[in-house]
C-alpha cells in the first residue's frame, strides 16, 4: 500500500470515529431530552419558552433542579391539618366571592404554608418553586400564576377575571398537595371528605371558623415572601 493510500486510508477512519463520536453523543443528548421531557411534561416547554427557546440552556436548569431536589423526601399530612387545609381553601374561595384579591393573596399564603407542611423548602419563593416543579411538574404553574397575581393585585394591576382564573389554575397543586397517601386510618377516604368542602370553582363550603386561615397562616415563621404586608418576591423560574 502506497503512502498516499495510508493516509487516505487513516483519515477515512478518524472521520468515522468522529462520526461515530457525534453520533453516540447525540443519541445520548436525546435520550436525556426525551427523559426530561417525561419527567417534567408542560414544566419542560414552559422552562424552554422562559429560555427563548434555548433548549440547552433550559436543560440544565431542569438538570440543575433535579440535582438540588430530586432526592427530596415529602412529608405527609396528618388527617386534622389535612381537613383545616380543605377548609380554609374552602374558605379562600368563599372569600373571593366579595374580596377577590384578598382570596388570592390567602391562597398565595395557604400554599407556601401547605408547600411547607408537605416537606418542601420556603426561605426562598423561587427554591420552594424549583422543588415543586421536580416533584409536581404538572400543577406548579398555577402557584406561579397565583403569586404573580397576588402581586399584580396588591399594585392594582389585576382585574377580577384574571384573579378567578388564577385560583381556579392553583387549585390543581392545592389538591396534589393535599391528596392523602392512602384511606385515613378509620377507614374514610379523606379525598372524598374533600369534594364536600367544595361550592364555587367547582365546589366548596364556608370556613365557618370566622377568618382562621387568615389568623393561623399569618402567624407562621415560614414562607415570609407571602406574608400580607411583607415583600412578596417577584423572582419566578
Amino acid at each position: 500500500m502506497s503512502t498516499g493510500t495510508t493516509i487516505i486510508v487513516v483519515v477515512a477512519a478518524v472521520v468515522i470515529v468522529a462520526a461515530l463520536a457525534v453520533g453516540i453523543a447525540r443519541a445520548r443528548g436525546g435520550g436525556r431530552n426525551r427523559a426530561l421531557r417525561r419527567h417534567f411534561g408542560p414544566e419542560y416547554d414552559l422552562t424552554v419558552a422562559r429560555h427563548a427557546g434555548d433548549t440547552k440552556a433550559a436543560e440544565r436548569e431542569l438538570d440543575e433542579r433535579l440535582r438540588r431536589h430530586g432526592d427530596l423526601k415529602t412529608q405527609p399530612l396528618s388527617g386534622e391539618l389535612r381537613e383545616r387545609y380543605v377548609a380554609e381553601w374552602a374558605g379562600v374561595q368563599e372569600e373571593f366571592i366579595e374580596q377577590p384579591a384578598r382570596a388570592v393573596a390567602d391562597a398565595d399564603q395557604l400554599l407556601a404554608h401547605l408547600a411547607h407542611d408537605r416537606g418542601f423548602p420556603s426561605d426562598r419563593y423561587d427554591e420552594q418553586v424549583a422543588a415543586l416543579s421536580v416533584h409536581h411538574a404538572d400543577t406548579v404553574q398555577g402557584y406561579r400564576q397565583i403569586h404573580a397575581a397576588a402581586l399584580r393585585a396588591r399594585e392594582g394591576r389585576a382585574d377580577t377575571e384574571e384573579l378567578r382564573e388564577a385560583v381556579v389554575h392553583a387549585r390543581a397543586l392545592f389538591e396534589d398537595l393535599v391528596k392523602p397517601p392512602h384511606h385515613s386510618a378509620d377507614g374514610k377516604d379523606t379525598a372524598h371528605q374533600q369534594h364536600h368542602h367544595r361550592r364555587r370553582f367547582g365546589g366548596g363550603t364556608r370556613d365557618h371558623r370566622g377568618g382562621g386561615m387568615r389568623h393561623r397562616l399569618g402567624t407562621r415563621p415560614h414562607a415570609p415572601w407571602a406574608m400580607r404586608g411583607g415583600n412578596m418576591g417577584r423572582g419566578d423560574l
